[in-house]
């Protein structure tokens, strides 16, 4: 984004503030375009790779949902972060199944759960923390090979099959769409997952209220055909060091 500083090492709260400040605008005028109401859309600050110090800058200029990508990384996060406690920790990446139980125990929602395997473990664990784990169904729209998630035609089963899980609260949909420069070519793909989420609403007889889509170039987009929640992270927090 055009006038972004860099952010890799320790936290720079005035440029953080810069960022979120035109994060917010960007989500305002998406949702003026589509006719909707921006407190409808929760920002989600995508937290892998910085420091304890830039989330607690981004708690103290109002957010309250963060995204972490690994398990390992977000415990050894939490240790600084423990005293936030009105903040909703999510996991967002790939979670191997036998790392259910510690997924559990360390975020308060689980956003890629893509296997009825790895849903009954969730389950399971929660039901040992005494709580109701929120998750998402991640969809794996694009059809690349790197991608996780669902397959489209495998979404009801899954979807069926998490729903009698009595630890586990269904919210809804997240996907990853592949990049493109233009995000007008990936509007077709959230359209689709909206779509998809209507389609289960009707099948299941309930409602599915969460959509998890676009991140910090395409989010205006995602917002434009339903969004719900957005993830962005170097849109908030700078340039990320190299993985």
């Amino acid at each position: 984004m055009a006038g972004m500083t860099s952010i890799t090492g320790t936290a720079d709260a005035a440029t953080i503030a810069e960022n979120l400040a035109r994060v917010r605008e960007r989500m305002a005028r998406a949702a003026e375009r589509a006719g909707r109401r921006v407190e409808e859309i929760t920002p989600i600050a995508v937290s892998k790779t910085f420091p304890a110090e830039a989330v607690r800058a981004a708690y103290h200029l109002g957010v309250r949902d963060f995204g972490e990508n690994r398990v390992q990384e977000w415990e050894a996060k939490s240790v600084a972060l423990g005293d936030l406690r009105d903040a909703t920790w999510h996991l967002i990446g790939h979670l191997q199944s036998n790392k259910a139980r510690k997924a559990a125990h360390l975020f308060h929602r689980v956003d890629s759960v893509d296997s009825v395997e790895l849903a009954r473990k969730l389950d399971a664990a929660a039901r040992e923390e005494g709580k109701r784990l929120g998750v998402l169904i991640e969809v794996h729209l694009g059809g690349e090979e790197s991608k996780s998630g669902v397959a489209t035609a495998e979404l009801p089963a899954l979807t069926e099959a998490i729903l009698p899980l009595s630890n586990l609260e269904l919210r809804g949909l997240m996907a990853v769409p592949p990049y493109a420069g233009n995000p007008e070519d990936v509007r077709s793909h959230f359209r689709q997952l909206r779509d998809r989420r209507d389609d289960l609403q009707r099948r299941i007889g309930r409602e599915l209220p969460v959509l998890s889509v676009g991140m910090s170039h395409d989010f205006e987009v995602a917002i434009e055909e339903g969004a719900t929640e957005i993830r962005v992270g170097t849109g908030i927090f700078g340039t990320r060091k190299n993985l």
